[in-house]
């Protein structure tokens, strides 16, 4: 998965977006399913087809012409709900060619989690999608596999097929997948973190990263969880890790905001105090 940084990119896929959700209005599950794969096949044509990725992302060209290429070239091989969303996407402008397919992945995995949030499983695949980034990130091997381009694509598939096949949620396993079979070369543990947080900004909440020396049960999650929304004014989702390394307490992260309440955190704190 990729981040658009530049604006003109943030912009084109705030339209897209706009455009996918009208797509997935009245779908069915398998509906979305279906558009979902065919965002992502769209995105594998123009990442394997320089010439089309350029003409379809060249500012230069009248909008409409962009739009009669994928018309021409896409309109019998993609569904009718598939079509206007890459219709919108080849008519705003990207800064980079690159940024379109990163969009069109993008839009594609933004589909999978509407159709989990409107099944009421969103908070499920938003965990999921956390803790196998964790269990990946904390396996460095495994890591180098699943992220490796060159490794063998049917054996990186039954790694996955062990590591999460009938373990979670339809849409978290789909998403693993893709990440695995679309952004290669990427630690794949920062993309499903990414994705953790893409689940929670479809819910308009932020995100604490927090590191505790000890399991907290689901009391104290939603004790903490509430606390941290009267800080910020606003909902916040909390994502867990246990980290005995930290000595005690807690280590919290939202955004660029660190609280640092651990034992170890307030020991270098002293030391730097120390030293002044």
């Amino acid at each position: 998965m990729s981040t658009l940084v530049n604006a003109a990119s943030r912009d084109a896929l705030a339209a897209s977006e706009l455009q996918l959700l009208q797509a997935t209005d009245g779908a069915g599950p398998a509906e979305i399913t279906g558009l979902a794969d065919e965002l992502f096949g769209v995105a594998a044509l123009l990442r394997g087809e320089s010439v089309l990725r350029r003409a379809l992302a060249d500012a230069a060209t009248p909008a409409e012409s962009r739009q009669s290429l994928v018309r021409e070239l896409l309109g019998d091989r993609i569904g009718a709900r598939c079509l206007p969303v890459v219709l919108e996407a080849a008519g705003v402008r990207w800064s980079h060619p690159s940024d379109l397919v990163h969009g069109l992945e993008r839009l594609a995995r933004i589909a999978l989690l509407v159709q989990a949030e409107r099944a009421g499983r969103l908070d499920a695949v938003e965990d999921e999608l956390f803790r196998l980034g964790r269990i990946i990130g904390g396996q460095p091997e495994l890591e180098r596999l699943l992220s490796d381009p060159t490794a063998d694509a049917a054996g990186k598939g039954a790694v996955i097929g062990q590591l999460v096949g009938g373990k979670v949620e339809d849409v978290t396993e789909r998403l693993v997948r893709q990440l695995v079979e679309r952004s290669p070369g990427r630690h794949l543990s920062e993309a499903l973190e990414e994705l953790a947080e893409l689940s929670a900004k479809r819910r308009e909440r932020s995100v604490a990263h927090v590191r505790s020396a000890v399991a907290l049960n689901e009391q104290q999650q939603e004790r903490l969880a509430n606390t941290l929304q009267r800080i910020y004014a606003r909902p916040i989702a909390v994502h867990l890790e246990v980290d005995p390394d930290i000595g005690g307490g807690l280590v919290i992260r939202v955004g660029e905001e660190v609280i640092d309440g651990s034992t170890s955190g307030r020991l270098q704190a002293l030391r730097r105090d120390l030293s002044d």
